[in-house]
């Protein structure tokens, strides 16, 4: 029997993720959004995804919020891919329309679990990291996936755990779902791929956003390449200080990147990200958001490094000057631009 699946809050990885669901057909897939043009645009033309993947558009069932309560038959389970700011209230929102034994997933960056567990109990929630995954929702209705048609990602995607650590049945099944989109594997360590690719968005999402560059811009400018192995040195620190299982970041050891004040360590990290630009020069999910006139994540992002830092006791100077800069950003003190950079820089007295 197919499983009923709510997407709660599709944004660029919920659309992208619900609509090769659809595209498979082997569920029940209803997505529930509060931004209308997107509601409307899925509901009156369907759901595009385009990009590395292929394009295609697909016929889905989409609601407004105001629409839930014409919810009859409740969902298997509920992904949850909205912002970590709305974590919570979306969380308590869909739980009354799950059955009593229907399951939780959070797709999304940061560390939500924790606050989707205190609402509905830790053992119905489990986490799902999309790993180096580019996708944008530039429009309502079109969700692009970054890349060149037909050409292999090369990598694995989505990683599912519970929080208990185990391997489950059930981790298996959303694992045997999301195989169909990108490579998928079920894991025993939740929080040391979580922290992973909390480090990983930490040395990334924020600079692009603040400076308006994109993943090749960042590449070629040394100073973003030296705050970013900084960045990547603190957060695989604090990490490794809360005795986490922290996984390899692009590639290399987190220990590796916790050593980066080592000058043949620095070195080899630079070179690495000085080819890392990409396919496309694309802009993180932070920069999207700040595009769009959208809150940033950043106090639940680089905001979350610093309170674990002061917790273990580990100084976390430059993910404190980009939490700063970046809410000056969003509170209209000052624009996105390339000049932030500076600002950056002269925070944390770097040369």
């Amino acid at each position: 029997m197919a499983d009923r699946i709510a997407i709660m809050g599709p944004g660029a990885v919920g659309s992208y993720v619900g609509a090769f669901l659809v595209q498979a057909g082997d569920d029940d897939i209803t997505f529930i959004d509060m931004w209308p043009e997107h509601v409307e645009k899925m509901r009156t033309v369907g759901l595009r995804a385009s990009g590395s993947q292929g394009d295609f558009t697909v016929p889905v069932n989409a609601m407004h919020l105001t629409e839930a309560q014409n919810i009859t038959e409740p969902f298997d389970y509920a992904f949850i891919t909205v912002k970590s700011y709305d974590t919570e209230w979306a969380t308590h929102f869909i739980k009354r329309y799950v059955k009593d034994d229907g399951a939780f997933v959070s797709i999304q960056n940061c560390w939500n679990d924790p606050t989707i567990a205190s609402i509905v109990g830790p053992e119905r929630q489990l986490g799902c990291i999309a790993s180096h995954i580019e996708v944008a929702l530039w429009e309502p209705g079109h969700v692009n996936r970054g890349g060149e048609p037909g050409r292999e990602q090369g990598h694995t995607v989505f990683r599912v755990g519970e929080n208990s650590g185990q391997v489950t049945e059930r981790a298996k099944a959303i694992v045997a779902k999301l195989d169909n989109i990108d490579a998928a594997y079920a894991t025993d360590n939740l929080w040391g791929e979580r922290w992973a690719k909390l480090c990983q968005n930490g040395m990334g999402n924020a600079i692009s956003a603040m400076s308006k560059l994109g993943s090749q811009e960042m590449a070629e400018d040394a100073r973003i390449r030296r705050i970013r192995i900084q960045l990547a040195k603190e957060g695989t620190q604090v990490g490794l200080a809360q005795g986490l299982k922290v996984v390899d970041i692009n590639g290399i050891p987190a220990e590796f990147w916790a050593d980066a004040d080592k000058g043949d360590v620095f070195e080899e990290l630079d070179g690495r990200l000085s080819e890392s630009g990409g396919r496309v020069n694309w802009l993180a999910s932070m920069a999207q958001d700040v595009h769009k006139g959208r809150k940033s994540e950043v106090d639940f992002m680089n905001g979350l490094i610093c309170d674990k830092g002061r917790e273990t006791g580990v100084a976390t100077p430059y993910h404190d000057a980009i939490v700063e800069a970046m809410r000056l950003v969003d509170n209209k003190s000052i624009v996105a631009g390339p000049e932030n950079v500076d600002r950056v820089v002269r925070a944390i007295g770097d040369q």
